[in-house]
């Protein structure tokens, strides 16, 4: 019998509103079960042609995705959402269309399932080898981006698992379309159309079913803000990989040259301010300020960042627009035309910075002393270290892997854009000769 929780079990007396979307979702989840075992002995060119025929759906049926999106869109405008929030959640043909192109090159990966991690022939003759095997079924929790469906989806199938996706709320007529747009294209490929599934509903209680679903569901991702996160690593009895905010911060050194420096902070906070690899703090090296800062200030005011400085940082404000730094300002991750400055002495002040404040997410040095660029590497303990390029780079498409199922900030099992082998696990195949063991 499969194990559910039991404060999550249906009662036997009437049942309400919650009792019959835990019901529901009791459907899903097992159908997901059933649908994993017969994904994953599945070979890559099954998979691979499903994934080609989920991304032309996507293409025929853009209109009707925008047009459950614009619904979506309206009703966070309505709310009062902001419009780097509306940002993400916007759907329109091109993008459609650069989401059909990602599935495809998904597709083009290499399929982990079957790789031989490591092997060998022990001793006594023992033929051992350490393989790549799918999880099984991956729930996918995640805030407001309508793509993640579609980016998790065909992670998860391309690497043999099955996808229970909970998006939010502000989303959910998006998600529902583009769900069905998937599941209607897998009908014929070989990949039971079962392997992408919706959690069904929109309250908080739906999210609890699937965070306390041990035994149907083998692993959980969140995606979205700190207390996303923590409210799944804290009150999920599935196992959880911990996905994690993104307060960049971008290392300015005594050695930078000044144009490129400028170029890599604009581009790190300016070109998409909304997503967790945007740099949320500058950090300038005290002797490279003078020079420095005066051009950044101007460069990030004409681009409509407001800066939240130091008093040091604001002694170079010319224009009077630079605000007053708080504790809460270095720490925070703002998602918007805003960031955080720093004047400081000192690489290692800088990296005392980042050890203080930041969330291991990304960061990056602008120099041209290769000891402070390898010091500065050692010394940072991040997901991922840029030497003179943008932050903005930590991607899973961007590293070549495809879409990325989210970025780790933990240390277990994976880190960093998370690609097909970071949804695998490993089981051993020993084979033998009759070897028994005396």
């Amino acid at each position: 019998m499969t194990r559910y929780d039991a404060a999550t079990t249906p009662k036997e007396s009437v049942m309400g509103e919650q009792d019959r979307e835990r019901e529901e979702f009791l459907r899903v989840a097992e159908r997901a079960r059933r649908a994993a075992a017969d994904l994953a002995p599945l070979p890559r060119a099954v998979k691979d042609a499903a994934l080609h025929a989920i991304a032309d759906a996507l293409v025929r049926s853009a209109p009707e995705i925008v047009k459950a999106n614009e619904a979506d869109v309206a009703r966070a405008r309505e709310s009062g959402t902001s419009e780097y929030m509306i940002d993400r959640l916007s759907l329109t043909e091109p993008r459609i269309a650069a989401i059909a192109e990602a599935v495809r090159k998904v597709a083009a990966l290499p399929d982990p399932v079957g790789e031989t991690v490591r092997g060998n022939v022990l001793p006594n003759g023992l033929d051992l080898r350490q393989i790549r095997v799918p999880l099984g079924v991956v729930g996918i929790i995640y805030e407001g981006r309508p793509n993640v469906t579609v980016d998790a989806a065909a992670l998860c199938l391309k690497s043999g698992n099955v996808a229970m996706l909970r998006g939010s709320s502000s989303a959910y007529e998006s998600n529902t379309v583009l769900v069905n747009v998937m599941q209607g294209a897998l009908e014929g490929t070989g990949v039971p159309s079962d392997a992408v599934q919706l959690v069904p509903g929109t309250s908080r209680a739906s999210v609890k079913h699937l965070m306390r679903a041990r035994g149907l569901v083998d692993v959980l991702i969140p995606r979205g803000g700190a207390s996303l996160i923590n409210s799944v690593v804290e009150e999920s009895t599935v196992p959880v990989i911990e996905t994690g905010v993104g307060n960049c911060a971008v290392y300015v050194d005594a050695a930078a040259d000044v144009d490129q420096a400028l170029e890599i902070l604009l581009n790190a906070k300016t070109q998409r301010p909304s997503v967790c690899n945007a740099a949320e703090t500058v950090l300038v090296h005290a002797g490279v300020a003078e020079v420095f800062l005066p051009r950044a200030l101007e460069a990030l005011r004409e681009a409509g960042v407001t800066v939240h400085g130091d008093e040091r940082v604001r002694a170079h404000d010319t224009a009077g627009t630079v605000v007053a730094a708080t504790e809460d300002d270095y720490r925070a991750e703002y998602l918007s035309l805003d960031i955080a400055a720093r004047v400081v002495d000192s690489l290692d002040e800088a990296v005392a910075h980042i050890r203080t404040y930041g969330s291991g997410h990304t960061e990056a040095i602008v120099t041209t002393s290769q000891p402070a660029a390898k010091r500065f590497v050692a010394l940072v303990d991040s997901a991922a270290v840029m030497v003179n390029a943008s932050t903005r780079f930590t991607d899973g498409e961007e590293f070549g892997y495809g879409a990325e199922i989210g970025i780790s900030t933990q240390k277990l099992h994976a880190r960093g854009p998370m690609g097909l082998p970071e949804l695998t696990s490993t089981k051993y195949v020993v084979t033998g000769e009759g070897h028994i063991r005396t």
